[in-house]
């Protein structure tokens, strides 16, 4: 028999027997053995992720995913301590610890880890044909690939989340056990040559629904209607994700300096696209690096917040913003290489702030190419043609970051950057048409204003221009044309002249 310190409520792990509860057998594989026996020589201490897999493994090079499964599959087989709470709690980023007592668990609550994460379970195949399966599970493979490409929540590897494949167990349950804060599921079902998949996202904790959507197709199309599926899911499930992200925050941990926080409260100041609120996010963004000076993120969105200002031609912030933006930009890229977000912002602050043309389009369509599924990146792109590159391919980008991203938030930049292009086109009408789409979409977007006034003063319609010149006023009054040509981009002067010459039919000062 083991020593008494390896008994805990009703079990007693015993090397000869295994593991007993009220003395009879709980099923538990070899490893699942040898995973409690080194949590409880622990004595509720922390035993590193790589301890443990030594110990499970020894001498074997496995995926860390395996240690996950083995410790779900573990606390499956406990069951609930008798205070309802887990007898394994994670560490975030450490490893695990094994809490007997509800003292201890008071006493050694861990401070969760903030910033998301998610589980795709496998689909649930309802058509009766288990050769359907192989569909299900290459839809389930293909959205976990595309949603990984994200960084600002996690996703859990394959092996993990199949670990419940064809399993009942209560997605709450499920979401504690992975310690996921939103799961993924979905079924597949056929009838003849048709196909209708559903996907479901749920928030872990209390089980509700956040969005639901099926898809329809034919098997002649299997491949398409896949990637078709692929696409919509990846481009939604991240911005309902930061949308629930930041009610959370302001709902839970209201006034929070954890810098996770601070780059949620950020973001949604900085989204509102007003001048105070955007210094008010650049504040809490310098809040944030003053705890994490190297956080990419952060770093990241202070360039946003920075070049935004010098765009829309608001007062300074710094003793030069030009080249804050630019020490910020680039120490985001050196901090956050592959993060297509991190590089969306910072592409744009190369050209639009710093002037560094070539540069600036080269790390925009490195986002691009990073996270293709990131509506961000992929209307960031096109600005970056719309200023730098080929306005074919500028609309190219606008349209798809339009199709991944109907009406959702964020929507006006892939229609404001379309009703340009059609300015310097000398498309006016159609210009007026997407730029009031824009306007609807978020209606303190500056640059909506100025393409409205432009395009109807070029048409002669001067009421209309001079209505849209006063809202225009209402956000920025002494707003002038010389503001607004300093923070565009000079490569290609034409792309910003009919504009400034229709601000100037309808009134605008030039200085």
């Amino acid at each position: 028999m083991v020593e008494a310190s390896h008994a805990f409520g009703e079990f007693v792990l015993d090397p000869g027997r295994g593991l007993l509860r009220n003395g009879r057998a709980v099923a538990l594989g070899q490893r699942g053995i040898v995973l409690l026996e080194t949590l409880l020589e622990a004595r509720g201490s922390v035993v590193p992720k790589d301890a443990l897999m030594e110990r499970v493994w020894p001498g074997i090079a496995v995926e860390e995913s395996n240690l996950t499964v083995q410790v779900a599959a573990l606390r499956k087989a406990l069951g609930p301590a008798p205070d309802g709470q887990e007898w394994i709690a994670t560490v975030p980023r450490v490893g695990y610890r094994f809490i007997r007592t509800i003292a201890e668990r008071k006493a050694a609550a861990p401070v969760p880890e903030l910033r998301p994460a998610l589980a795709v379970l496998p689909f649930s195949n309802l058509s009766g044909d288990p050769r359907q399966d192989y569909f299900a599970d290459g839809i389930v493979d293909d959205i976990i690939a595309a949603l990984s490409r994200f960084r600002s929540f996690a996703v859990v590897a394959r092996d993990c989340s199949f670990a419940y494949k064809g399993s009942a167990t209560d997605v709450r349950k499920i979401a504690a056990e992975l310690g996921v804060s939103y799961v993924l599921e979905g079924s597949i079902r056929q009838s003849g040559d048709r196909l209708r998949i559903v996907a479901e996202l749920v928030e872990g904790q209390s089980g509700m629904h956040m969005w639901a959507q099926t898809f329809d197709g034919t098997l002649d199309e299997i491949f398409d209607f896949q990637d078709r599926i692929t696409e919509r899911v990846a481009t939604l499930i991240e911005p309902l994700i930061q949308t629930a992200e930041i009610e959370r925050s302001r709902r839970e941990r209201p006034g929070s300096v954890a810098t996770y926080d601070i780059y949620l409260q950020a973001l949604a100041k900085i989204s509102s696209e007003t001048e105070s609120n955007n210094a008010a996010a650049y504040a809490l963004l310098m809040q944030g690096l003053a705890a994490e000076p190297d956080n990419a993120q952060l770093l990241a969105h202070a360039t946003w917040a920075l070049e935004h200002r010098y765009t829309m031609g608001w007062p300074a912030l710094t003793d030069d913003d030009v080249q804050a933006c630019a020490a910020l930009a680039r120490r985001a890229l050196e901090y956050g290489a592959g993060d297509a977000m991190v590089m969306a912002h910072c592409g744009v602050a190369l050209m639009q702030t710093v002037k560094d043309y070539d540069w600036g389009l080269a790390v925009l369509q490195a986002a691009v190419e990073s996270n293709p599924n990131n509506p961000m990146a992929v209307v960031r792109a096109g600005v970056g043609h719309l200023h730098c590159g080929d306005i074919r391919d500028a609309l190219r980008h606008f349209h798809r970051a339009n199709r991944l991203t109907p009406g959702d938030r964020g929507a006006h930049f892939s229609l404001c950057g379309i009703a340009h292009a059609h300015v310097i086109l000398a498309e006016y009408d159609q210009a007026v048409a997407w730029a009031s789409r824009a306007l609807a979409s978020n209606p303190n977007f500056e640059a909506t204003l100025w393409v409205l006034i432009a395009a109807n003063a070029h048409l002669g319609h001067m009421e209309e221009a001079h209505r849209h010149l006063a809202a225009l006023r209402r956000l920025t009054p002494d707003i002038t044309i010389e503001r607004i040509r300093a923070g565009q981009p000079g490569k290609y002067p034409d792309r910003i002249a009919a504009i400034l010459e229709g601000l100037r039919m309808a009134g605008v000062a030039g200085r």
